[in-house]
Formats: C-alpha cells, sequence, structure tokens
C-alpha cells in the first residue's frame, strides 16, 4: 500500500463506510433533503430560463448587496438554490448530490442545513460589509460589486465540506480545501472568492464551538463518573 492510498483511508475511509452502508441499507431513500435539493435547484434553473419565469426567481432567491438588509436575509435561503447564471447548471447539481448527500448521511439533515445556510449567509453579510470597506481595503469590495447577482450553493457546499474534514480529521483534505479558496482570491479577485473566505470563517467557527462544546460534555461526564 503506497503513501497516497494510506492518507486517503486514513482520511475518508469512515466517511465512505458510514456512507456505503447507509446506501447499501436504504438506498436513495438515505437522501431525502439532498434529493430534494437537488429537484429544487433543478426547476429554478429551468424556471429562471423561462421568459416567463425568471423574473420570479430573481424576486423570491436573487441577493445583491444593494437591496435593504431584510429581503437579502428573506431571499437567503432559497438563494443557495437558485444556479449562477455564468455557471453550468450540472456543476452546481453534481455539488449538493454530492456534498450534500455525504454530509445528510454523516451529520444528519438538519445540522446539514444549519451549516450550509450559515455558510451561506456568512457570504451574504460579508458582501456588504466588503463593500463598506471598499476597494482599496484588502478586504474590501468596489462598489459596483453591490448590483451583483449572488446565487448558488459553492458556499455551502465549501462550509460543509471543511466541517466534514473536521469531523472526521481530515486535516490534508481540509488544508487543500482552504488553500484552493485563497488561491481562488489570489488569482481571481472578485465578490465570489472573498465570499468562499467568509463561508470558510464562519464554519471554522462552528467547529471551534462544537469543540469547545463537546469538551465541555467530556469534562462534565468525567467529574460524574468520578464522583
Amino acid at each position: 500500500m503506497n503513501a497516497l492510498t494510506r492518507l486517503v483511508r486514513a482520511e475518508w475511509g469512515p466517511p465512505y463506510v458510514t456512507v456505503r452502508q447507509a446506501l447499501v441499507r436504504r438506498a436513495w431513500r438515505a437522501l431525502p433533503t439532498t434529493l430534494t435539493a437537488v429537484c429544487l435547484t433543478s426547476v429554478l434553473q429551468f424556471v429562471q430560463n423561462q421568459s416567463w419565469g425568471f423574473q420570479f426567481v430573481q424576486n423570491i432567491g436573487s441577493v445583491r448587496a444593494e437591496e435593504p438588509l431584510w429581503l437579502a436575509l428573506l431571499r437567503t435561503p432559497l438563494s443557495l438554490f437558485v444556479p449562477a447564471l455564468d455557471l453550468p447548471v450540472w456543476g452546481a447539481l453534481l455539488q449538493i448530490l454530492f456534498v450534500f448527500g455525504i454530509a445528510e448521511i454523516c451529520l444528519g439533515w438538519w445540522r446539514t442545513l444549519v451549516i450550509a445556510y450559515a455558510a451561506t449567509l456568512a457570504g451574504t453579510l460579508y458582501a456588504r460589509v466588503g463593500i463598506g470597506l471598499g476597494a482599496h481595503h484588502p478586504l474590501g469590495l468596489p462598489a459596483t460589486d453591490a448590483q451583483v447577482v449572488d446565487t448558488g450553493p459553492s458556499a455551502a457546499v465549501i462550509g460543509l465540506a471543511l466541517f466534514l474534514c473536521w469531523r472526521y480529521g481530515a486535516r490534508v483534505t481540509g488544508s487543500v480545501v482552504i488553500a484552493a479558496m485563497v488561491v481562488e482570491v489570489v488569482v481571481k479577485d472578485n465578490l465570489a472568492g472573498k465570499e468562499h473566505i467568509a463561508a470558510i470563517g464562519a464554519v471554522v467557527l462552528l467547529c471551534s464551538v462544537s469543540e469547545l462544546r463537546q469538551r465541555s460534555l467530556d469534562a462534565a461526564w468525567l467529574r460524574d463518573t468520578r464522583g
């Protein structure tokens, strides 16, 4: 067994076994939330590409930093499932099916949705902060980005992938994910890239809170057993 094979097994052996067992036992019934998300994304993609449906999808799931915050927050959950107009829809569908599917089986459907929403929301809120800082600031954005339509599952996918890496101790994979997003910002300094960094920051915070909570529970259990 070579070093690469050992690394892959060490990093992704446990989640692979978990996913495989779930699919063998329940097949597609193990992925109700993921399949719903895939279907919803497909429907929204079809509707927004129709002359009669484009504005409707914009009204319910399109987020721009220039809009009132309350409206952006209202649209943010659905914006996750509205494919970006300038990217192929099959990419979004594959991301959701693969990453959401693994997360749903390994983390549970409600944790998957919470993490996905937190990562997406972090990007949405960062856009406003970045525009406020201005293009001259290292963390800032040009004012024109306030008009950019901000939709798609990418931030959620990155957040879920990173949380899975933390959950299963896949540190090499997690480091690669973070490094890839940093390179993206360096090579193509745009709104999407910086929102991905914001999503990473939000998930790192979630991981830290989960770690502290687990340590607190372990300490309490240890005190009870000794007492």
